[in-house]
């Protein structure tokens, strides 16, 4: 596993929590969580990758 994934999922959620403090000072509350959600949806579909490469993994090792 890389450590840059730590880092992007980290530059991610700095840019999405400026974004929304921004968007919901403005009277955007919407725009804001809709914001959140796109920033929750991109991380999770980094994660699904090495979660998936984590259980092929299991499954090769634990394979009789």
């Amino acid at each position: 596993m890389d450590i840059s994934i730590i880092f992007r999922i980290a530059a991610v959620g700095i840019l999405v929590a400026v974004l929304n403090q921004i968007l919901q000072r403005a009277g955007r509350e919407e725009q804001a969580m809709l914001t959140t959600l796109a920033g929750l949806v991109v991380v999770l579909f980094w994660v699904i990758q090495y979660i998936g490469k984590l259980f092929e993994t299991m499954e090769t090792m634990f394979r009789f």
